[in-house]
């Protein structure tokens, strides 16, 4: 397969975990009784080879949760000025098992270049556009214009602008 496609063995093996997981989580979406595992089974995947496609599919179920949220927090921020468009951000997963999300703010008021969301830490501020998210999401400790902002992970939309211009 890799020879055919052109790429390395590793890249065709991460493809096809986030393929596995994808639709793992898409068959838990439309069965919510069914575990990560069954799904896996009722797909036909070996039992063996999809160890790390059942973590990642969790992840990606988290993320479908939090999805309508971060859009809810990306209106708020559109409505502040702060963002040219109400796009809710792309989500991503820098590890299998982590949700993370990042906001430019490109308005001409922004009180910050972006932000940051992480499923374990909430919100924080960025002082990158261009590379909001630090290697590996790793979260940067407070101080050179990182600030984690409100209480708790899913702050109402409100209290995150109030907590931005604070």
């Amino acid at each position: 397969m890799t020879e055919e496609l052109g790429v390395h063995r590793d890249t065709a093996q991460d493809a096809l975990l986030r393929l596995r997981a994808d639709r793992i989580a898409h068959l838990m979406l439309t069965d919510p009784s069914l575990t990560p595992d069954q799904s896996a089974a009722a797909l036909g995947y070996p039992a063996g080879q999809v160890r790390r496609a059942t973590v990642r599919a969790q992840t990606v179920l988290r993320a479908h949760r939090a999805a309508p949220y971060l859009a809810d927090v990306a209106h708020a921020l559109h409505q502040a000025g702060w963002t040219a468009t109400a796009a809710a951000p792309d989500i991503q997963y820098p590890a299998d098992d982590l949700v993370v999300a990042s906001l430019v703010l490109d308005g001409t008021s922004a009180p910050a270049p972006a932000l940051v969301w992480d499923e374990r830490h909430g919100w924080r501020t960025a002082t990158s556009r261009r590379h909001p998210l630090t290697k590996g999401a790793v979260p940067p400790p407070p101080g050179d214009g990182i600030r984690y902002l409100a209480q708790g992970t899913t702050p109402p939309p409100d209290a995150l602008t109030t907590a931005l211009t604070a």
